[in-house]
């Protein structure tokens, strides 16, 4: 018995326990409760967990890999974190009867790396501190700005998908997803600049500024023109930033699965180094670019741990935006009377409430049923998104009661 032949029994044991959970009937019945709420239809709050601390999650080697093929471990992580998630903390997770990759498809970026400085606290843990070293500090540097170039590896592709149904053949269907992109393009120049030097010129140099953002999205959009051109664009995924993405809204009509275009799909966006900005400097330098990009899409998600509380206004502006974020920093009351039921009111609880040196669940259900309360009281259709979770002190079980926690809260 060759050593492939014993990592494909390991996943195809893994792939028997996946294809069983996704046979269930609570996965479609969860997949219409999305769709209500994206919809802004809701029956109940929905709830999701994401970004966690795999490294202290490992309970009896439930996520210990056990095949030796590089491409076999890939796909049982994947495999082993969907069983961990529906045994200990489902949610509204869905189970589907497919591995998802990715195609074979290269970006040439933006020409410009980062450069920065590391500090390390768990080395383990894959969060650390940055210290980004300016490298834009002239109009000539921003021409270091390329126009990024995509190119398909058909053949590389089809490799990963024949082999992927040799493995899975009876059991699993294989989804070969395509491009599935963003627009958060101050996430990336504040690593290109660093915070002081980008905040500074957004006041004392504002054309400056004005002419890197603009660079930037000019190249988003080449290279999103790029991706429909080519094909190459994916579709129907199970989540944007980290929330059920199933909607009865998409794909758009016209669409062809050979040719998923921009519209046939969400977006995500964010601009959260703009946190201390006001709300129409926000609007200048963010929104009115970022509104080229959302209008090329069927639905968006606009924000992430920045407050967005007092740039409800500004939000609006974007086009065929559905959800907006709201950070643990936010006036709750003040966002919630802003959304109304005009767009998804996606609370993200404080993951710092996990990792406190003592576990306090009863401080959880509080914050977690005042955002409830305070959602109902305004009609807002909302989702809990616990995300960006860094640590939960090495105490797996947290996370699994505070997952019990929400699902009473939003049931009730």
């Amino acid at each position: 018995m060759s050593d492939n032949t014993k990592d494909y029994e390991i996943l195809r044991e893994l792939g028997k326990q996946v294809a069983e959970i996704a046979a269930l009937p609570e996965q479609q019945e969860t997949i219409k409760l999305w769709k209500a709420l994206n919809g802004l239809n809701p029956v109940r709050g929905m709830v999701m967990i994401d970004q966690i601390p795999w490294h202290e999650m490992n309970v009896n080697d439930e996520l210990t890999i056990q095949s030796e093929d590089p491409f076999c471990r890939g796909i049982e992580w994947q495999l082993r974190r969907t069983l961990y998630l529906w045994k200990h903390m489902p949610v509204d997770m869905v189970v589907q009867p497919y591995v998802t990759l990715s195609k074979s498809i290269s970006n040439t970026g933006f020409g410009v790396r980062v450069i920065e400085e590391r500090a390390v606290t768990d080395p383990r843990n894959g969060v650390v501190g940055h210290r980004y070293i300016d490298q834009m500090s002239t109009e000539e540097d921003i021409m270091k700005i390329q126009m990024p170039k995509v190119s398909y590896n058909e053949e590389a592709t089809k490799r990963t998908e024949e082999r992927a149904r040799e493995i899975f053949d009876g059991i699993l269907d294989i989804y070969m997803q395509g491009s599935l992109p963003g627009f958060a393009p101050w996430d990336r120049i504040v690593q290109w600049r660093s915070p002081n030097n980008m905040i500074l010129d957004l006041v004392d140099r504002p054309e400056f500024m004005h002419k890197i953002i603009s660079r930037v999205t000019d190249a988003s959009l080449y290279m999103l023109d790029q991706l429909e051109e080519q094909g190459l664009m994916g579709y129907n995924p199970n989540r944007i930033h980290c929330t059920g993405a199933f909607s009865g809204e998409l794909p758009a009509p016209g669409f062809d699965p050979e040719r998923p275009r921009a519209k046939d799909n969400w977006t995500m966006g964010m601009a959260q180094i703009f946190s201390t900005v006001s709300p129409t400097m926000h609007k200048e330098f963010e929104i009115d670019y970022a509104a080229k990009w959302y209008e090329r899409f069927g639905l968006g998600y606009y924000g992430c741990c920045e407050p967005l509380d007092e740039k409800i206004d500004i939000i609006r502006e974007l086009p065929h935006v559905r959800k907006i974020s709201m950070s643990p920093w936010v006036d709750e009351e003040k966002g919630a009377s802003q959304i109304g039921s005009d767009f998804v009111y996606s609370r993200k609880p404080n993951p710092a409430f996990l990792a406190w040196d003592t576990w306090r669940p009863d401080v959880v259900e509080e914050a977690l049923r005042n955002t409830h309360e305070t959602c109902k009281r305004h009609n807002c259709p909302v989702e809990f998104i616990l995300k960006d979770i860094s640590t939960v002190n090495y105490e797996p079980q947290r996370l699994w009661e505070w997952a019990d926690i929400a699902m009473k809260i939003v049931k009730e």
